[in-house]
């Protein structure tokens, strides 16, 4: 007895055999079949040959069944694998396959890849998260607005110090920056954002955190009241002297941009100072130097406008000066300024600075610069003129007081009581 053989059709397949032999049995034109598949008419009389020849397999595609030719073989998934386990065992399937493409010269599609991982147990399907916050468009210039953060992680694992990365990324295009720090505080953000203009420009609008560094918690002077400003930090008043919007954020998901890139940092740049053993904080901020270029060649995106709003510096301006602490002095009398318990005496004085406010700053690396309607004055430090307290002398006791007899007046009744009449009165009550 003759085996019937099984002919497996997909549904598109299911619907071309029915409209083809609707055409075959005059019903309909081979036209009206091309407009109802969304095919050609030429392609209609094709099909309407290879049922005449083969009847419902001539439908079926033709390696339906077969072993593709390019399969990769069990012995070349094994080795991968391998591969895997030895050097990449915590890599994601993505950027394992740019590894093995990079380094071990395997080229190999990220699906693939993962799903050999799976087979072998090295990788794990994770389930998203659903979105839990409104979306935001992004901004349409590069340069429009820029998140700002610092990133708290072991880096360097176990192989040096926890360090902070103080990250930048463009709202536009993804464009992104950073810089390693033993912490996160003004010197970090100021130097950061420095190193960001000098590469980049200046940006319109920081997009940041309410953390004290950025956000004073202070009330306002009453000079800042006088002149109708809010209180600020250093860092807001050296953006704002360079021209740059400083935006607080009110939650972690409002700046969700810088967030998901630390996400992608924290896994893809710890791996990447794994493979180059960097073991220190100038090693690590050396391997960013050219890190950079490379992350952001692969995660940047253009921008919805073809313009850059990143302003360029100004010439003449030093950012030093502007990216320092400073502080506004009065000098005194004596033409000394004082500075955070240092008492500063001006050099060559005259009798206009009395009384005047002057401007003190104080760089990163310890200098100190004494700025008087807009000139640098020469000064030298002096120890604290200032008295100090005076010992504690033990109170001097009052001189005592003589007592002076008390003499009564004369008509007190004292001199007017008689002393017999008392007693024969009280006698007299006695015996009654």
């Amino acid at each position: 007895m003759k085996r019937k053989e099984l002919i497996t059709l997909s549904r598109v397949e299911h619907d071309r055999y029915l409209i083809i032999g609707k055409v075959m049995k005059r019903e309909m034109s081979q036209v009206e079949a091309a407009d109802l598949l969304n095919i050609s008419d030429r392609y209609v009389r094709t099909l309407i040959g290879k049922v005449r020849k083969k009847g419902f397999k001539g439908l079926a595609h033709g390696n339906r069944g077969r072993a593709s030719p390019r399969k990769m073989s069990e012995s070349e998934e094994k080795r991968i694998a391998g591969i895997i386990r030895e050097k990449y065992w915590d890599f994601g399937p993505t950027f394992a396959a740019e590894k093995l493409w990079g380094r071990e010269g395997i080229r190999i599609s990220d699906e693939k890849l993962r799903q050999i991982m799976i087979k072998e147990g090295i990788w794990r399907a994770r389930r998203r998260r659903g979105e839990i916050h409104q979306w935001r468009e992004r901004k349409h210039f590069y340069g429009q607005l820029v998140q700002m953060d610092g990133s708290h992680h072991a880096w360097l694992e176990e192989r040096g110090p926890k360090l902070v990365l103080m990250g930048y990324i463009d709202d536009a295009t993804n464009i992104s920056y950073g810089h390693f720090y033993d912490s996160e505080g003004l010197q970090p953000a100021m130097e950061s954002l420095e190193a960001y203009i000098r590469r980049y420009g200046v940006p319109r609008a920081l997009y940041l955190d309410k953390l004290s560094t950025y956000k004073a918690v202070r009330q306002p002077t009453l000079e800042e009241l006088l002149r109708g400003e809010e209180a600020q930090t250093q860092f807001e008043r050296a953006a704002k002297e360079i021209g740059i919007d400083v935006i607080h954020a009110d939650s972690p998901q409002a700046k969700g941009r810088i967030e998901r890139e630390f996400g992608t940092l924290q896994d893809r740049l710890v791996k990447e100072l794994r493979l180059a053993d960097v073991r220190s904080r100038d090693e690590a901020n050396r391997f960013l130097e050219s890190y950079w270029p490379i992350h952001n060649q692969r995660f940047a995106r253009p921008a919805k406008c073809p313009e850059d709003l990143h302003r360029p510096l100004s010439k003449g301006r030093d950012l030093r000066d502007i990216f320092c602490l400073k502080g506004s002095r009065t000098i005194n009398d004596g033409y000394m300024v004082r500075w955070k318990g240092r008492v500063l005496a001006i050099a060559n004085p005259s009798i206009a600075m009395k009384r005047r406010q002057t401007q003190v700053l104080e760089r990163f690396d310890g200098t100190l610069t004494i700025r008087f309607n807009g000139r640098s004055l020469e000064y030298r430090e002096v120890q604290d003129i200032k008295p100090g307290p005076r010992p504690l002398e033990e109170p001097k006791k009052a001189p005592e007081k003589q007592k002076k007899p008390c003499v009564p007046a004369p008509n007190h009744p004292w001199r007017r009581w008689d002393p017999s009449l008392h007693h024969n009165s009280s006698l007299e009550r006695i015996c009654r």
